[in-house]
């Protein structure tokens, strides 16, 4: 096999593991947040953002084991990076949108 068909082969690996990430969710339904006598938007956003800070700590140490050679999974790190990096995203996209819907409450008349 040429070099340039096993780089081709590699990245072709690469593309099928993100796919199969991307069948994983990083934030749980909401089905899952019902566990408790203490429910509501302000839990479940909590438990959100707990769940994306710990994805941001997963893929920290992914990349902090790269820098130091105790890895040389490099894909993997920036694998891990893009996914923290998306559910920061829908993070702040679902805090604008309850912003907003909060905002446009206010502005009702009474």
């Amino acid at each position: 096999m040429t070099s340039i068909q096993s780089v081709q082969q590699q990245m072709l690996g690469q593309m099928e593991q993100a796919t199969s990430l991307l069948h994983t969710p990083v934030i749980q339904p909401s089905a899952v947040f019902d566990q408790g006598a203490e429910t509501g938007i302000g839990l479940a956003f909590d438990q959100a953002l707990k769940a994306v800070d710990a994805q941001q700590h997963v893929a920290s140490n992914a990349m902090a084991a790269v820098d130091s050679g105790l890895s040389d999974n490099l894909a993997g790190a920036m694998i891990e990076s893009q996914k923290a990096s998306v559910a920061f995203s829908a993070l702040l996209q679902v805090r604008n949108k309850l912003t907003t819907a909060f905002d446009d409450v206010m502005r009702m008349p009474v």
